[in-house]
């Protein structure tokens, strides 16, 4: 099959049977749900801009696995120059939605979870690498969209995944098969999975013998028997449901989502089982892809931050202000922090070194401190973004309001700002930066900013393994004239 169309895509996920619950109410479709259809439309991105020639170099590669064009989100990296591309895609990919396009998990978990089972096989003589490569190579042939779930809710976190007091607060195996595995438990924050048309699950944590029934991966189609997503609830996602209401939301076309997913008694045919009960690898898992996502953030939010620093300095021009000093300084600064977060996505990229299996991986430590920047400039971006806006971004009246017969001429006139912008285009922008910092594409830039791909701390932990003390103190000790 050539690579799908994005209105090819979006008839694939119409013709799903997903099991979706928004706002209390079983959602129909995941194609006409207005909650859900912008997140819907920035995943259809990734396939548009794939049919596009002058993104192509970008957007899609040839197979390693079948030797055919691909989209690149279903791509295992072959080089760094791979890993590059990557980055320059998901900065290209912000830039175009202004918000989460849903595929990077996906990929992350394709690249880790290609490695990690090529060394369980090697170890154990398991069928998993062969089982994930036929996985994968039907994902590219179909050109599909998967969910990358790692996270799972973890009930108490000082007790291991055995010790709770409900087993079921991390995904686990409760029956073996002869034909395969029946697992129940819980995905947490899934990024895209009402988009996507398979699910890889991981394990969240590293494993101990006695949490084996924990140590899991598989993919199954998200509409198994069994599956249930619960979309969360953002900043302002019912604007989304409003008629006329197209300037309240701020970005109207596109958005992102998460959902509680659900595994209840799902059952996992044996040729879609990548881990069963090997505990010792299910670190190896979860740092690979933690890794590889990591890595990630140093294009995806870097292409929304562009977005965001445009709208910041639209509104400095719209508000008469942009040959104030301080505003050019604080666009500057701006500026300055994206490209710091887009120059560690590079630079891990470029660092990568091959694994055994024969992909290529990013460098674990410049990943973390990729990770550990993005978990602090957005912040910052988003304060000054919210500073050159001005206080009309959070008490602007609503677009039905302007549109009021008896009070939309008046209210058109007090809020005008440089004279030759109209005053709806100046609204726009205070909006679209609303929405990017406090409304639901802040869901996917700034909070996510914080606690994706794992938290503050957990990339701390890495930085210190990979940081090589011992080594600095030995170069210390050299150039001091100090013997051992």
């Amino acid at each position: 099959m050539a690579l799908m169309t994005g209105e090819q895509y979006v008839e694939s996920i119409r013709k799903m049977k997903m099991n979706i619950y928004v706002l209390g109410e079983k959602v129909e479709s995941a194609v006409t749900n207005p909650i859900l259809r912008p997140s819907l439309n920035s995943v259809k991105a990734t396939y548009d801009l794939a049919q596009m020639p002058e993104y192509e170099d970008l957007m899609t590669t040839t197979s390693s696995l079948t030797g055919k064009k691909i989209n690149r989100f279903s791509h295992l990296h072959q080089s760094t120059g791979d890993l590059i591309k990557k980055v320059k895609m998901q900065r290209l990919m912000g830039q175009k939605t202004a918000s989460c396009f849903q595929r990077c998990v996906g990929m992350d978990a394709f690249n880790a979870t290609f490695s990690t089972t090529f060394e369980i096989d090697k170890q154990y003589n398991t069928d998993y690498h062969g089982n994930f490569k036929k996985f994968l190579e039907y994902v590219q042939e179909n050109d599909l969209v998967v969910d990358g779930a790692m996270t799972d809710p973890k009930g108490d976190r000082g007790l291991a995944p055995s010790k709770q007091a409900d087993p079921d607060l991390y995904l686990r195996v409760v029956e073996r098969r002869p034909d395969g595995i029946v697992v129940r438990g819980a995905k947490a924050h899934q990024t895209g999975i009402c988009n996507s048309h398979e699910v890889l699950v991981m394990p969240t944590i590293a494993m101990r013998p006695e949490d084996k029934d924990y140590a899991v991966a598989f993919a199954v189609p998200v509409d198994t028997e069994g599956i249930v997503m619960v979309v969360g609830r953002q900043s302002c996602d019912t604007r989304k449901m409003e008629k006329n209401a197209d300037l309240d939301v701020g970005n109207k076309n596109f958005g992102g989502v998460e959902a509680l997913t659900i595994f209840n008694d799902v059952f996992v045919p044996n040729d879609r089982i990548f881990l069963n009960g090997e505990a010792e690898y299910a670190g190896m898992l979860v740092e690979r892809f933690a890794g590889y996502h990591r890595q990630s953030y140093g294009g995806c939010k870097v292409g929304v931050g562009d977005v965001l620093i445009g709208a910041a300095a639209l509104a400095a021009d719209y508000n008469g202000a942009n040959k104030a000093s301080h505003l050019k300084d604080k666009l500057i600064e701006m500026m300055h922090l994206n490209e710091t977060l887009y120059a560690c996505g590079i630079a891990c990229s470029a660092e990568g070194t091959a694994t055994e299996a024969g992909n290529y991986m990013i460098d674990l430590l410049l990943a973390n401190v990729c990770k550990q920047n993005v978990t602090r400039f957005p912040y910052e971006i988003t304060r000054l973004a919210e500073d050159i806006a001005g206080g009309l971004m959070v008490t602007m009246p609503s677009q039905k309001d302007f549109e009021n017969p008896e009070v939309g001429d008046l209210v058109k006139k007090y809020l005008v700002g440089v004279e030759s912008v109209p005053v709806m285009d100046r609204m726009k922008i205070l909006r679209l930066i609303e929405n990017m910092t406090l409304g639901t594409a802040a869901v996917g830039y700034r909070t996510e900013s914080m606690h994706g791909a794992g938290s503050p701390q957990a990339q701390r932990i890495m930085i210190q393994r990979q940081g090589n003390l011992g080594y600095k103190k030995q170069l210390a000790k050299a150039i001091a004239g100090i013997e051992d």
